[in-house]
């Protein structure tokens, strides 16, 4: 059985992982990971991305329309497949993805921390970023994001794991992403996950790295720019991928997680998978 983590850095656009990340560069220098171009659902907003994402549906769907909607979606979900085939689940996310697929609204003492053996989320970590605004970017460090995960992978045994870090996107609002600030900053957090990916494969698990969404040269996204929308999709795993010039549709990662860990893709997915089981 395929054991899997999803890596989502949030808002990073192509071009940036493409020139400013060296360690999973080298990897698909040496053969080791592929690199595709992905691109995100409309409107390209962070929240809509999320339910997006694990649900397989685009907003016009699933109704998540920006950032200040969140509710528990009532829509079939990887974290719900998985539970249902006898699978641990882990997340180490934004409060978001605990209401979207476990209960809303969320509760700070009762939410920040579970596990829960009848799921869907088996073993939940949540940060919330409370006050986040221009001048506070309240992000925890990505390096005790990546330990926590690696915690539940290690102690938990978790079947499928998905890591959420919202770093790069606050700070591309606030500093936009061609500037020293975001070259040192993703070269910091490309150094920082990069022995924690070894790790990962050490263990056993294939591994994706990838975004929600990209970010423009005004440090916006939500619309159809390019810069907005694309983002790159690492792949460390043994799938055939489609040929490299073939763009990757955001929708069709829901059902391609679910088919390479060979759990039934339900009917509300519709996106053809392009990872095999």
């Amino acid at each position: 059985m395929t054991k899997l983590l999803l890596i989502i850095l949030d808002g990073v656009p192509y071009r940036n992982w493409r020139r400013l990340f060296g360690n999973l560069e080298g990897w698909v220098e040496q053969g080791e990971a592929r690199v595709r171009r992905m691109r995100s659902v409309l409107p390209s907003t962070s929240a809509s991305c999320y339910a997006s994402i694990h649900t397989g549906l685009p907003p016009q769907v699933h109704r998540i329309w920006d950032n200040a909607d969140i509710r528990r979606l009532e829509f079939p979900d990887v974290f719900g497949e998985l539970t249902k085939a006898g699978l641990k689940t882990g997340a180490v996310t934004h409060s978001y993805w605990s209401e979207f697929f476990n209960r809303a609204p969320f509760d700070v003492v009762r939410d920040i921390e579970y596990d829960e053996p009848e799921g869907p989320i088996t073993h939940g970590r949540f940060h919330t970023m409370h006050g986040y605004g221009h001048a506070n970017q309240m992000t925890p460090s990505d390096y005790d994001l990546f330990g926590t995960l690696t915690r539940l992978c290690e102690v938990k045994g978790i079947d499928y794991g998905i890591l959420h870090t919202c770093t790069l996107d606050s700070m591309g609002h606030r500093f936009f992403h061609d500037c020293v600030e975001m070259d040192h900053a993703c070269g910091h957090l490309d150094a920082v996950l990069a022995p924690f990916i070894h790790r990962w494969r050490q263990a056993g698990y294939e591994v994706i790295v990838t975004a929600d969404h990209g970010q423009d040269a005004r440090g916006h996204h939500g619309g159809t720019g390019e810069e907005q929308r694309d983002f790159a999709f690492y792949y460390f795993g043994a799938s055939p991928l489609p040929p490299e010039d073939q763009v990757l549709d955001q929708l069709a990662l829901a059902p391609s997680i679910l088919t390479r860990m060979g759990v039934p893709v339900p009917a509300t997915m519709t996106a053809a998978p392009f990872l095999t089981g």
